[in-house]
């Protein structure tokens, strides 16, 4: 259910590793918990963040919902077409519907975050 060569945070983010540069989105999990999204808000490029810095907000039709970056580091890239076209979320959540691109600043970020079998497994526990 959760591509195996992502990385996952506790507060339901993905991470895709691509050289020195981090993709952000939400799963699968977190879409789904949300419902039907209907509006994005996300930083600009060219931002810094901090471990675990808020980026940004989803709004659904049931909740608002803050994402957090999960590896600090400078935005390089938004999805704009995440933000005019917020369904993107509920439809693809793993491939189109990325939120950010990040240059991060440290890989030890990298090892607080779950594999997919880890990230599945916390899921099901109810912890989540």
């Amino acid at each position: 259910m959760y591509p195996s060569e992502y990385l996952y945070s506790r507060e339901h983010e993905w991470v895709r590793v691509q050289d020195d540069v981090c993709v952000l989105g939400i799963t699968e999990f977190a879409q789904q918990e949300l419902g039907e999204v209907v509006f994005v808000e996300l930083p600009e490029a060219g931002q810094v963040f901090d471990t675990n810095d808020e980026l940004g907000t989803i709004e659904s039709v049931k909740a608002v919902a803050e994402v957090f970056t999960p590896v600090a580091g400078e935005i390089v890239e938004v999805n704009e077409a995440v933000v005019d076209d917020p369904e993107l979320l509920n439809e693809d959540p793993h491939v189109e519907g990325w939120l950010v691109k990040i240059r991060f600043s440290s890989a030890a970020d990298l090892k607080s975050l779950m594999n997919a079998e880890e990230y599945e497994e916390y899921v099901k526990s109810g912890e989540a």
